[in-house]
């Protein structure tokens, strides 16, 4: 056991590490002296992802160097216990973007990143899930390489796997399905580039962000073959203590779900009829969770 405890306590330190050695890394050493040097006056830019909702799901490095940023720009569903952790210096902007209005462009987040990052900043991009799936965390990166600006992509947890794992549904089971597919559901109207024709089968898939073009993602789904007897999901508020489940099959899904809003997650498959069998996340359970002051403890 005591050994258990000190390999513990080595992978933690890999963070610090991480940071003393970050001007070594490949991408600096392929430029000239000035280059780097321009890289050494400016700041850095963490693109962090906070998770799915529940606050005890960020990562050790990300709360890390939220606590040490001086500039944290946050998106719309970012945990609001993640506020609290930002040293009282550090100035918050908040960036988030709801659909159909947005607070701020694209275009305009990338030059606060670099305003903040050139001012010698330690700036911190928050986002809700993991900033590379649906996050726009690649568009930013490229903004921040072309301004030759450092960044440091901080992983999270996503709510295509996670929501799901809350709700008692994996989305692989062995004997079930061994593959899934995620698809960003605002995507899911009748203007949709999505290629139905070539989503499996006998996989689970994951529509993320889907609720408003639920009825056209159904119908798409049947029109290319999927039975109207296949097992269907909606999750409304995934991993917080106002979570809500509402399973049925494709032909009625779009009814019993009507009343959900986002952010909800749709998920079509087989392993849904896993839920009963597996839903662990009950409200007193999520409560419980809540209430233990996860993020103090790190």
């Amino acid at each position: 056991m005591p050994n258990t405890h000190v390999i513990a306590r080595r992978a933690l330190s890999l963070p610090d590490e991480a940071i003393s050695s970050y001007e070594e890394t490949a991408s600096a050493k392929s430029k000239s002296a000035s280059q780097r040097h321009a890289l050494r006056e400016n700041g850095i830019v963490y693109i962090i992802g906070g998770g799915p909702g529940d606050p005890g799901l960020i990562t050790v490095k990300g709360l890390r160097y939220l606590r040490q940023a001086d500039v944290v720009l946050y998106d719309r569903l970012v945990t609001p216990e993640f506020l609290s952790e930002v040293s009282s210096h550090a100035e918050l902007i908040d960036v988030g973007k709801e659909p159909k209005r947005h607070r701020r462009s694209q275009d305009e987040i990338n030059t606060l990143l670099i305003e903040k990052a050139r001012a010698g900043k330690n700036v911190v991009r928050l986002k809700g899930g993991d900033p590379f799936v649906f996050g726009r965390g690649g568009e930013e990166c490229q903004a921040l390489a072309e301004a030759e600006i450092r960044y440091e992509v901080i992983p999270g947890v996503s709510s295509a796997i996670a929501v799901p794992a809350y709700a008692g549904i994996p989305v692989t089971q062995r004997g079930v399905t061994t593959s899934f597919t995620v698809i960003a559901g605002h995507t899911g109207g009748a203007e949709a580039d999505i290629d139905w024709a070539s989503i499996p089968r006998n996989g689970t898939i994951i529509f993320v962000m889907g609720v408003e073009h639920m009825p056209q993602i159904v119908l798409s789904l049947i029109t290319h073959g999927y039975s109207p007897e296949t097992p269907a999901a909606v999750i409304e508020k995934g991993t917080t203590p106002n979570q809500v489940v509402v399973t049925a099959t494709l032909a009625d899904i779009v009814e019993k779900a009507a009343h959900l809003q986002p952010p909800s997650i749709l998920i079509v498959g087989e392993v849904v009829r896993l839920h009963k069998e597996l839903d662990w996340f009950n409200l007193e359970s999520a409560n419980s969770l809540h209430s233990k002051g996860v993020l103090a403890s790190t």
